[in-house]
């Protein structure tokens, strides 16, 4: 390589595929990390009522940090000015919205936990939420990480805070400290995450002051943070519903539940956002190209998706009981109905992609209104009925019935025909049938077992991928397995890399 070559400055695709590369080994050890953590201390330390008192300080604290400093710091990630010119004015402007909400949150703890049908979560209302504040101070350092692509930077303060949090929370809760021993692992982690933000991105935690530049600020950051508290109403009604009508233990069980569903969610459909958007944008320059990186996209998805939901929705208690333990199996009434709701959030969450970058905002915001309109209703009236189990079914009822047309809808206005979906679609449906069919059918003949649990997954998988998978895809998998096994006197060089085969999606 020569000088020129060493010296040339990394390209911005680069960066982005570096920080990619980082960010997906952030999520999966800090998701395996957390899931296990929670494991440990659901099968020894806490019980559903513990989990429900944290619950409601978390809904609240959910609350407050998707407004709580103004929505200001995005600014230093978007604006194309040096961030160094208005940071100062951002931090002063983000602390002091952050201190002001926590100050109020003091003083309306306890009417907050009432409402939310849980008085004794008063004071771990008042500890977690103590993170809002340390959020307001570092989130200029944090946003000047992700605006310079330093996700490695951010893996090291991320685990950190993970090893802080998490072992903090199961030394205090092994000692009986219950719903508490979440806070003070919370704030402990949040407070090494500020400090390594600070060291990592040094010189941006000075406060300052800029009228003209804080009005500015205000009037970027006001309709983000306005749009994030209203997506963030929809994720947590139920979870408020649930405490404020059923009380701590019910929440504690639901929350299990909910957790459980949103796991084919976070491993599957985050990792298809980190590129769904960038490429449906990139797509966007010509319609045909849109709709077509839609439904190409819309198809892997369903295929990695559905068994894993399907197994969730048809055996919830072998599930929760081989995890967590039996003092949870409360939670699989919620589960069978939230297992549904998880595979169509997959969905949505990428008709949302893709109508943003159709450039049909208004309509996605329309979406969300009749979506969060439908629901609070809808998930009162479950509750009343039929405990957490109605929540999961009021959620279902509205997403199925009432969102799934809407986002149709939505998409044929673009140029996307029901047809199409319905092509992509109809295999992976029939496959989840049929896991649901296939899992329940063994299960009941092996019995409520590990071994059964373990037997009734590896049958349903087994009838899955010949219904799910097209022919021709099986032939290429095996064709690029038995390529791959097979002994070769010397390295067959690559085909060349073309614009048109990236273009036609083929497989590299």
């Amino acid at each position: 390589m020569s000088q020129t070559q060493a010296d040339a400055p990394e390209s911005l695709g680069d960066r982005v595929r570096s920080a990619a590369k980082w960010s997906l080994i952030n999520t999966l050890l800090i998701r395996i990390g957390t899931f296990a953590t929670g494991v440990v201390l659901a099968r020894g330390a806490l019980t559903p009522r513990d989990w429900g008192l944290y619950a409601v300080g978390g809904v609240a604290q959910a609350v407050l940090l998707s407004f709580n400093e103004l929505g200001v710091s995005l600014a230093v990630v978007r604006w194309d000015r040096d961030p160094r010119t208005f940071a100062p004015t951002v931090v002063t402007l983000a602390t002091a919205s952050s201190t002001l909400l926590y100050v109020a949150l003091w003083f309306l703890a306890h009417d907050i936990a009432i409402m939310l049908g849980s008085p004794d979560a008063t004071g771990v209302l008042r500890i977690l939420c103590f993170a809002v504040v340390v959020d307001g101070v570092a989130c200029v350092p944090n946003a000047v990480l992700m605006r310079e692509f330093r996700q490695r930077a951010r893996l090291t303060i991320d685990l950190l805070t993970f090893v802080v949090s998490s072992g903090l929370t199961l030394i205090l809760a092994f000692r009986g400290w219950g719903a508490s021993s979440f806070a003070w692992g919370g704030v402990a982690g949040v407070m090494v995450a500020l400090i390594g933000c600070g060291i990592a991105a040094p010189g941006y935690l000075r406060p300052g002051w800029d009228r003209a530049v804080a009005r500015e600020l205000i009037r970027y950051g006001a309709p983000l943070a306005g749009a994030s508290l209203f997506v963030l109403a929809t994720m947590n009604t139920d979870s408020a519903v649930v405490g404020a009508t059923l009380g701590p233990v019910a929440l504690g069980l639901y929350r299990v539940a909910f957790t459980m569903s949103s796991w084919p969610v976070r491993a599957i459909s985050e990792t298809a956002r980190r590129v769904s958007f960038a490429g449906f944008s990139r797509a966007a320059v010509s319609a045909q190209t849109l709709t077509d990186g839609f439904t190409s996209g819309l198809s892997p998805l369903l295929i990695a998706s559905v068994p894993a939901c399907a197994l969730l929705a048809a055996l919830p208690s072998p599930i929760i009981r081989s995890v967590y333990g039996d003092q949870w199996t409360g939670a699989a009434g919620a589960l069978r109905y939230l297992a549904i709701l998880g595979l169509l959030r997959i969905i949505f969450e990428l008709c949302y992609d893709f109508m943003v970058a159709a450039g049909r905002s208004r309509a996605l915001l329309t979406v969300q209104a009749i979506w969060l309109a439908a629901l609070i209703p809808a998930l009162i009236i479950g509750a009343h009925r039929h405990g957490i189990s109605g929540v999961g079914l009021g959620h279902v009822i509205v997403a199925a019935g009432l969102i799934g047309p809407a986002y149709l809808l939505t998409l044929r206005a673009v140029g996307i025909h029901p047809l199409r979906i319905f092509a992509v679609t109809w295999r992976p449906v029939i496959g989840g049938a049929v896991v649901v069919a296939v899992a329940m059918a063994v299960n009941h003949v092996a019995g409520d077992s590990d071994l059964g649990l373990a037997g009734a997954s590896l049958a349903a998988m087994v009838a899955y991928v010949p219904i799910a998978v097209p022919a021709s895809a099986m032939r290429q998998v095996w064709g690029a397995v038995g390529s791959r096994l097979s002994r070769r006197p010397k390295a067959t060089p690559l085909p060349a890399i073309t614009d048109e085969r990236l273009a036609s999606g083929e497989s590299l």
